[in-house]
């Protein structure tokens, strides 16, 4: 008698799913259903989205968009190498990850869980590269070759995390490819910002432009000044001379300022006469713009050979999925069971709590005396010791303000009032005829000595200089998206609220063990008042650094923006305190019917608990982010008030609830 074949889990799945029951046709219907759905309402908005890649962008804006696509990136690797990610669900990882079936088999579903993951965040990715560098020609084709880099990227990564999972071989790849994707993005927003605040560099090859270059041949169709003489091209300024801030071309003379500034043509001719823009910028700019404008054959090589190399990452980690050992699955089944539990009840603050002891039970801790301070300060002192112990996220905090300066980069905001400017250097441009502005070099130029007016016919332009005896005019930049401002503004304040809430552990765990709170013997509002400080701080040093971003890009107009960083800080402080000390969600509360579907308000409520107060509170802040006024006293007085009064009541209105919390 021949023995009974061995399972394999294909058929111990199909025993199970005999056990449980087969779906019927109103699942597959309903699943059908709601995809078709998703795909008619998403539909529209996407192809929107896609036909408004075509053209061409800037590559100051380009490169902050990059940057931004750059973190993202880093983002999903991070949270493939914190997830596992192979995992298994409670059950499985109890009995059919230990028992004696093929480890690949077991470990199929969700490796293809894993590979659908990988193809729809690579697509985002994709879409996300397209909108950062545009598509000057052949949208399909680069739309076609973005979605490939995309996937490439994110199914590379993904096979990167599971090779770390399966053999220490592999330990530390994804940490340099972390490093290296950070390291680029902060090159990328510092190429960014700084072409919003730079001043041209005259160098021996000319004046270094965002298009082009001013050289010293002519004025050629990129934008050129040139330093021999003349705006070339049909009636010029001839015979060697320059600019001067006093009145007219001089021959053989320089732009000068009162003297100062750029000296004699001939210094300038053999060498860099006043460089203040590094030169890593213009090399970051000029390969931007090189990456956009790359032809689609060089484009469909990188998307080749970058799909090649994934390919072979995949293939080498479904290899070791075969012999993946138990403990790391175990182990990261354990962190899905718990993010899954979360997700179920709707508690994300158990996230947080996960994040927080996985970090203090994986390290020793050094022990140092205690300083001597008052009651309620010795008690909020454990959350400075606790920041001091993490420098790294000190860091990550501190780098992050300028995320809101590359965001309104990547947005095209400009402050209403500022001028338009056609090169990076900030040469503006107006009128329906293209006065250039000088002034940024430090001179007013005085053409009308000459009595002639340049013609610039080879730029495709015809401007009209005439009377440009005194000063340049200078155009009004259309006024930005109201949308784009919002975001720019929602991003500051959540970033704010971010900074803060990160260094509010403490009152959370009050919150959380009031018992061990009360043998403290420190009262409730003393308490909360003496850990309100760390938070007010960072906030309040955060958002004046990521308002001088926003400052120096553009975004805002010129004045003490930063001062509302110390002006907000009570208000964000308050919030980040509410947010830490809400209680869990409460599913008992009634559930809003709409139009647009329920909408629980158990969740609701505790998403918008320690919100509602920081966003009362920065209320003249917002507003004046919003529409920037003329003068920032007013607005300054009145948010310093508001933020004063926000922190006062919610401390006055401290209560321990029945609870205990």
């Amino acid at each position: 008698m021949n023995p009974p074949p061995s399972p394999t889990p294909a058929s111990v799945r199909q025993f199970l799913r005999r056990r449980r029951g087969p779906a019927g046709a109103l699942d597959r219907y309903v699943t059908g259903f709601g995809l078709a759905l998703i795909a008619v309402i998403a539909g529209q908005p996407v192809s929107s989205l896609i036909a408004s890649m075509a053209g061409q962008v800037t590559p100051a804006r380009m490169s902050a968009g990059l940057a931004l696509v750059v973190l993202a990136f880093a983002g999903f690797v991070a949270a493939a190498r914190a997830a596992g990610p192979v995992a298994l669900p409670a059950s499985d990882a109890s009995w059919l990850l230990l028992s004696p079936l093929a480890r690949r088999g077991v470990l199929g579903r969700t490796t293809r869980l894993l590979a659908v993951t990988a193809v729809v965040a690579g697509a985002l990715l994709g879409l996300g590269l397209l909108a950062a560098v545009g598509a000057p020609d052949g949208l399909l084709w680069r739309l076609v070759a973005a979605l490939v880099l995309g996937v490439s990227a994110t199914a590379g990564a993904m096979a990167l995390a599971v090779l770390e999972q399966a053999s220490r071989l592999w330990d530390g790849w994804l940490g340099i490819a972390l490093t290296g994707l950070v390291t680029l993005a902060v090159i990328l927003s510092a190429a960014a910002v700084a072409a919003g605040t730079a001043r041209p560099a005259l160098t021996g090859t000319g004046l270094a432009t965002e298009t082009g270059f001013l050289s010293q041949s002519g004025l050629t169709s990129g934008g050129a000044l040139t330093s021999g003489g003349a705006l070339t091209s049909g009636g010029a300024l001839t015979s060697g001379g320059a600019l001067t801030s006093g009145g007219a071309l001089t021959s053989g003379g320089a732009l000068t300022s009162g003297g100062g500034g750029l000296v004699s043509g001939s210094e300038a001719a053999s060498g860099t006469v006043a460089g203040v823009v590094p030169a890593v910028h213009h090399a970051v700019l000029g390969a931007v713009g090189a990456v956009a404008a790359a032809p689609p054959a060089a484009v469909a090589a990188v998307a080749a050979s970058a799909a090649l190399l994934a390919t072979l990452l995949v293939r080498q980690a479904w290899t070791a999925i075969g012999r993946m050992p138990a403990r790391a699955v175990l182990a990261a089944s354990t962190r899905t069971a718990h993010v899954t539990r979360a997700a179920v009840l709707l508690d994300p603050g158990v996230l947080t709590w996960i994040a927080e002891d996985n970090h203090w039970r994986a390290g020793r801790l050094r022990s140092r005396r205690w300083p001597s301070l008052p009651a309620p300060a010795a008690l909020a002192w454990h959350d400075w010791r606790r920041l001091a112990r993490r420098p790294g996220r000190l860091a990550a905090m501190a780098a992050s303000a300028a995320l809101p300066a590359v965001l309104a980069r990547a947005l095209g905001i400009t402050a209403p009032g500022t001028t338009a400017t056609s090169i990076a250097t900030g040469i503006t441009v107006t009128g329906p005829g293209v006065t250039p502005d000088m002034s940024v070099l430090g001179a007013t130029p005085d053409m009308s000595a000459l009595g002639m007016t340049p013609d610039m016919s080879v730029l495709g332009v015809t401007p009209d200089m005439t009377g440009f005896a005194a000063s340049a005019h200078v155009a009004a930049v259309a006024a930005p998206s109201l949308t784009a401002v919002a975001v720019t503004a929602g991003a500051v304040l959540a970033g704010a609220m971010a900074v803060a809430a990160a260094v509010a552990t403490g009152a959370r765990r009050d919150a959380d063990n009031p018992a061990l709170s009360r043998l403290t013997a420190v009262g409730l509002r003393p308490a909360l008042a003496a850990r309100a400080v760390l938070p007010a701080l960072l906030a309040a040093a955060w958002t004046a650094a990521a308002l001088t971003g926003l400052t120096l890009v553009g975004a805002l107009p010129s004045g003490a923006w930063w001062a509302f960083g110390p002006a907000i800080a009570p208000a964000v402080a308050a919030g980040a305190l509410r947010m830490a000390r809400r209680r869990p969600v409460d599913h008992s509360m009634p559930v809003i019917d709409t139009p647009g579907g329920a909408i629980p308000t158990g969740p609701l409520l505790w998403a918008l608990t320690g919100a509602d107060v920081a966003l009362a509170g920065c209320l003249p802040a917002l507003v004046a982010l919003l529409a920037p006024p003329d003068d920032l006293a007013g607005p300054l007085a009145l948010q310093a008030v508001a933020s004063a009064a926000a922190l006062a009541a919610y401390l006055l209105r401290a209560r321990k609830p029945a609870n205990g919390r």
